[in-house]
């Protein structure tokens, strides 16, 4: 590593705040890096738990003001793993002082402020400095490996897409109020947390934005009980109960570049379901099936194949040759969920080294943003096939021209 050190702020240190200190931990000693990432601060309001958080794991120190550390001169990367609400001045503020800036999906909470963050992150390439989205799906090995079989040609021409997202942490209706239910600190439920994943993850491997939706969103518990410590409100109990103003369920359909249809469902009450992020792409020769309770697995079908031998095979995909597994463990030896941020991490700081865009960007993040903005309007317009267009609004479709 001919570059100094790369220093990198972490703020937030709640679960996607573990993930993404494992990542940083874990990937210069697993990947042969262009710099090496220094864990030098973590932020959060709580002094007493950020300072915990920061030996747990393994930041050098910690700061409760997210706005001191953005001023220092010995930090190179803020890295956003906020609530939602946070976002936009958080990254906005840190590009403006030339620190590049990773932040977790979805990007904001609104498309308008998708876009304001999108605007600083061109204005601060144009000098070096890069922000990328966590989607971090898209580097499931798995996932990747089904992007490269789609390019490769290996299903033919692509005609249909489905992506399931399916939990069912929220299907206790006496479980506590949480900020991941509040539109105002959210943005959205189901939708934003999970279905974020479902459309940027349909977009890579395919290679095509979604251009049209028809969708409905349900909240099917109302109202929960109030626990100070999980929302942020003091003096309540779990006799007083709270309005739950995001989606529970997301359903909608859409339409890909091309003319490739595409349904897609996110949902916290898909009772027996933990984490099972489901897609399947069809194709004129073939097609492909993930499921990432199964997350070193690809299921391919072959149309090509002898009638008597069709079916869809089992691919375990840990070989060196499929993506990333080269640096893991040997041929059999899976991978688990936090493996993919190592990935990210390493992506991000191979291309900030050198220069390039690392993806995806905040314009992908943006797109995405737009999706689930006109996933919302549909289900406000009783379902009406919403346009998304490349300027962020959302426009009904004439009888006409749904096709």
């Amino acid at each position: 590593m001919s570059q100094p050190p790369l220093r990198v702020a972490l703020v937030g240190y709640g679960f996607m705040g573990a993930a993404h200190s494992q990542a940083w931990r874990v990937a210069p000693r697993f990947f042969d890096l262009p710099v090496e990432p220094q864990m030098a601060v973590i932020v959060g309001r709580d002094r007493v738990r950020v300072e915990a958080a920061a030996e747990r794991f393994g930041w050098a120190e910690s700061e409760t003001d997210w706005r001191r550390v953005i001023e220092r001169d010995d930090i190179d990367l803020i890295d956003i793993c906020s609530p939602g609400v946070t976002h936009v001045e958080i990254a906005i503020a840190a590009l403006e002082a030339g620190k590049h800036v990773l932040c977790e999906k979805p990007l904001a909470n609104t498309v308008e402020e998708a876009e304001r963050m999108a605007d600083a992150a061109t204005r601060a390439a144009t000098r070096g400095v890069y922000a990328m989205v966590g989607f971090s799906y898209r580097r499931v090995p798995a996932i990747t490996f089904a992007r490269d079989l789609i390019a490769e040609g290996r299903i033919g021409e692509l005609r249909q897409v489905r992506a399931l997202y399916l939990q069912d942490w929220l299907v206790d209706a006496d479980g506590p109020m949480t900020w991941r239910l509040d539109k105002d600190r959210a943005g959205s439920g189901s939708l934003g947390d999970i279905g974020a994943h479902a459309i940027d993850a349909v977009q890579f491997v395919t290679g095509r934005q979604v251009q049209s939706v028809s969708g409905i969103l349900e909240t099917l518990v109302k109202e929960r009980p109030l626990l100070g410590e999980s929302t942020g409100l003091s003096g309540t109990s779990s006799e007083e109960r709270g309005q739950v103003s995001v989606d529970d369920v997301a359903l909608f359909t859409g339409r890909l570049d091309g003319g490739v249809l595409g349904s897609f469902e996110a949902t916290r009450y898909a009772t027996g379901r933990k984490n099972a992020f489901r897609l399947e792409f069809s194709g004129s020769l073939g097609a492909i099936a993930f499921d990432f309770e199964r997350m070193n697995e690809l299921e391919f079908y072959d149309s090509t194949d002898p009638v008597g031998l069709r079916g869809f095979r089992r691919i375990l995909v840990t070989e060196p040759e499929h993506p990333y597994m080269s640096a893991w463990w040997p041929t059999g030896h899976g991978i688990g969920y936090e493996h993919p941020f190592s990935h990210q991490v390493r992506d991000m700081l191979v291309d900030i080294t050198a220069g390039v865009q690392p993806r995806p960007s905040f314009d992908d993040g943006l797109q995405v943003q737009r999706v689930l903005g006109a996933v919302e309007a549909s289900s406000a317009a009783n379902s009406s096939w919403i346009f998304v267009n490349n300027q962020g609004s959302a426009l009904k479709f004439r009888t006409s021209e749904r096709k």
